[in-house]
């Protein structure tokens, strides 16, 4: 019966995951292809809204890569990817403003925001520890060093939660945003919408993989345990 429930939590796991992922990666294939009616670019559009937000000290920096934007809190800039930065697209007004969004959430010390940069260090940590205590655990059959990996593994899973809402909420913000300031036109909009859903649901699979992960181990050593 474990078994059963394994394999069907596994099942919507990866139906999850493969769907976030395609929704992802059609949008951002044809947003990154349509100009938008204003040729704003997505570097001058994250400009505009830091600037108009007081945080004029983050810089916009250029990072190689596709999909990898992202707000560096501790650095203080916002980096986004060849295809965000420089092109006048209706995909990077709409992952610009996402990652604005974040910087906008640190302004205002977002709660959830905060919650996860408190628990980077102590994942950081647990992504090395955890399945070195599980790995030793067996090889020493010390069932007490095992469940302490799977904890570890839960914190992993608890990280990933907590992103959700951060993500969600930069795209909700994001969206504010293009509207205010008329980045994109009445007909552009949709476009807008489905790249903010794309960019927040960038997490869905991590979360998806984690929780697999974990149910995984929990079975398996449960059932040792027993």
């Amino acid at each position: 019966m474990d078994l059963l429930i394994f394999y069907g939590l596994a099942g919507i796991s990866i139906l999850i995951t493969l769907g976030a992922q395609a929704f992802i990666s059609n949008n951002y294939k044809k947003y990154s292809k349509v100009q938008n009616e204003k040729g704003i670019t997505g570097e001058e559009v994250a400009r505009k809204l830091l600037d108009k937000h007081g945080l004029t000290d983050i810089k916009v920096q250029q990072v190689s890569g596709e999909l990898t934007d992202h707000y560096d809190p501790k650095g203080r800039v916002i980096r986004l990817s060849e295809g965000i930065y420089g092109k006048a697209t209706i995909a990077a007004v709409s992952v610009a403003c996402h990652e604005c969004g974040h910087a906008i959430q640190d302004k205002n010390k977002f709660v959830f925001l905060r919650i996860r940069s408190s628990l980077v260090p102590v994942v950081n940590l647990c992504s090395y520890a955890g399945y070195i205590s599980i790995i030793l655990g067996g090889i020493l059959s010390m069932m007490g060093l095992i469940w302490a990996g799977i904890i570890a593994e839960m914190v992993i899973l608890l990280f990933q939660l907590v992103t959700l809402p951060v993500e969600f909420d930069a795209s909700k913000r994001g969206l504010k945003e293009v509207k205010a300031e008329k980045f994109l036109t009445d007909s552009e909009l949709k476009g807008g919408k489905k790249m903010l859903i794309s960019a927040a649901l960038t997490y869905v699979a991590s979360v998806a993989t984690a929780i697999i992960q974990v149910l995984r181990l929990v079975l398996i050593y449960g059932r040792r345990n027993d």
